[in-house]
């Protein structure tokens, strides 16, 4: 894939080495979601360095924009009630986290939270530990260094811009000015040969296209619209159709193939559900037990 003229120097060292675009492969890529939400506290460096080690193929991330312009790691643009400890330690009303604005914070303020020591029934296994929401450049320069040390290939990135229309100018940038800050952080690392930009909101990826065509992009999707109708919501043929894994069978993804779009499901986290997604012939899963998905790659 050919590097944008803006790109800096240093993506010519990976451009050889890695691929955003996927090609049908014998066996799905392993998204491992907020770096591995199952096993530790989601979109925080611990999660990502275990994901790493685990040898997830891709470190899938959600991005928000900060006060002082950085692109922060946070499924949320405010401190979540069920994830943040006050800096105090006081824990967060769910009627008042969105008084919490990241787009209001500076970085040094948004890491003064605790963001991983509460516990998660939804995710018995997950060890809690003291963790604080990470800057995106932090997380691909820490990953990138453990692949080094333990001895597997660096993960790519999939980042999602968590972008909603009614939020547009109050906890986040507009669509155009979003974009333009995340894509100048992606190529300030050398990462657009090694990334996806994924996004639920449409004038989102269009911005993202429109900027830089050579990203490759992924449309997610929870509605029931099929995918159809939801890429007609696009003025492009995305590279990846990304639905909640119930939304699609066998015959779908046979179609978006022939198109030449490959399809990556979330969040699959039962190892039933895992085989059931395998045996569809998609090209990626994004699950927040990697390990799970590996070792039945494996057996297969």
């Amino acid at each position: 894939m050919a590097l944008h003229p803006n790109a800096p120097a240093s993506a010519l060292l990976t451009a050889g080495l890695f691929t955003a675009c996927m090609t049908h492969n014998s066996h799905p890529e392993v998204h491992g979601h907020r770096g591995c939400r199952g096993l530790l506290p989601e979109n925080t460096l611990p999660a990502f360095l275990k994901a790493t080690e685990l040898g997830a193929d891709y470190l899938e991330l959600d991005v928000v924009i900060s006060g002082d312009g950085q692109v922060v790691v946070s499924h949320e643009p405010w401190m979540s009630h069920r994830l943040c400890l006050q800096p105090n330690g006081d824990s967060i009303a769910e009627a008042a986290e969105r008084s919490f604005n990241l787009y209001t914070m500076s970085v040094s303020e948004i890491q003064t939270f605790d963001c991983g020591s509460l516990e998660q029934a939804d995710f018995p296994m997950q060890e809690p530990k003291p963790a604080y929401k990470p800057l995106f450049r932090d997380v691909v320069e820490a990953a990138d260094e453990h692949a080094m040390i333990s001895g597997v290939p660096a993960p790519g990135y999939s980042i999602e811009i968590k972008s909603d229309p009614a939020l547009y100018g109050s906890h986040q940038p507009p669509p155009a000015e979003f974009v333009r800050i995340v894509i100048e952080a992606i190529d300030s690392l050398g990462l657009a040969d090694r990334c996806i930009i994924q996004s639920f909101d449409p004038a989102v990826l269009e911005a993202v296209h429109t900027e830089r065509p050579d990203i490759s992009i992924a449309f997610l999707v929870e509605n029931q619209d099929g995918w159809n109708d939801n890429l007609k919501r696009l003025s492009f043929s995305p590279t990846i159709y990304s639905p909640w894994f119930g939304l699609i069978d066998a015959k779908d993804v046979k179609i978006l193939h022939e198109k030449n779009v490959e399809v990556v499901v979330w969040t699959v986290n039962e190892e039933s559900d895992i085989r059931e997604v395998i045996a569809l012939g998609v090209d990626g899963i994004i699950s927040d037990y990697p390990d799970r998905v590996i070792r039945l790659l494996e057996e297969n």
